[in-house]
């Protein structure tokens, strides 16, 4: 089983890894300080299990459940120290959760019920995770957390996937099209696009199906003929 292990707290990661080291089926394959590096690892690793601490800064353990594309959610065993965190992560359908400090005992347990199981929770766990309220965004040492409203558009490239904020700037995230397309208000215009409908000023119609957004900053989203007419439908466009 492929495990990865998210935690902002580096003794609490360790201690984790010493319980599991010796367990010949298991293979940690990366461990993260917080919950930007946890996405990207699960897009970089696709893990099989999870062990995700609940309370962590900037983005908690249950935001970020919203954040992971749909298609890599791996299983999901929430850490926590506080008891209403764990009855929280129960509501949540987590496949399991752990009391810090971790009880070897019950820690056996969690990987018994692993072991016996394939059972899924994505579907569980998209049921409950509410809409997204914020982008996470990195740069040189620092995470931006950008709220919907100051995002014009979203579009993909070689690099990763980009979003444009209304400060004029392009900002690099984690997040996929998909999971943002299924967890946010953004509409689709294009296969490496998304636009914000608060932000569009106007759309100039072309040739063969196509067409351009104008953003209300002054960007030109492009249209193609396959998302135009659910772009009108969405938008309420006769």
């Amino acid at each position: 089983m492929k495990v990865l292990i998210v935690d902002d707290e580096t003794l609490a990661r360790d201690e984790l890894k010493s319980l599991i080291a010796q367990e010949s089926d298991i293979e940690i394959v990366g461990e993260c300080a917080n919950a930007i590096e946890g996405i990207a690892a699960i897009n970089r690793l696709s893990p099989e299990i999870m062990f995700l601490d609940i309370h962590m800064p900037q983005v908690t353990g249950l935001e970020m459940l919203r954040m992971i594309d749909p298609e890599r959610m791996p299983r999901v065993v929430f850490l926590t120290a506080y008891e209403e965190y764990a009855v929280r992560a129960f509501e949540e359908n987590a496949f399991d959760y752990l009391l810090k400090p971790i009880q070897e005992e019950r820690l056996q347990k969690t990987l018994a019920r692993l072991r016996k199981t394939t059972s899924d929770q994505r579907e569980k766990l998209l049921d409950v995770a509410p809409p997204l309220r914020h982008i996470p965004c990195t740069g040189l040492n620092r995470i931006r957390l950008m709220k919907l409203e100051e995002v014009e558009a979203i579009f993909s490239k070689p690099g990763g996937i980009y979003v444009l904020g209304n400060d004029g700037h392009e900002h690099f995230t984690e997040l996929t099209l998909r999971t943002l397309e299924e967890r946010t208000r953004l509409i689709r215009c294009h296969r490496q696009y998304m636009v914000n409908p608060e932000h569009i000023k106007d759309i100039a119609l072309g040739e063969n199906g196509v067409a351009n957004i104008l953003t209300l900053g002054g960007r030109s989203i492009p249209v193609s003929r396959r998302f135009l007419g659910p772009l009108k439908e969405q938008l309420g466009i006769l």
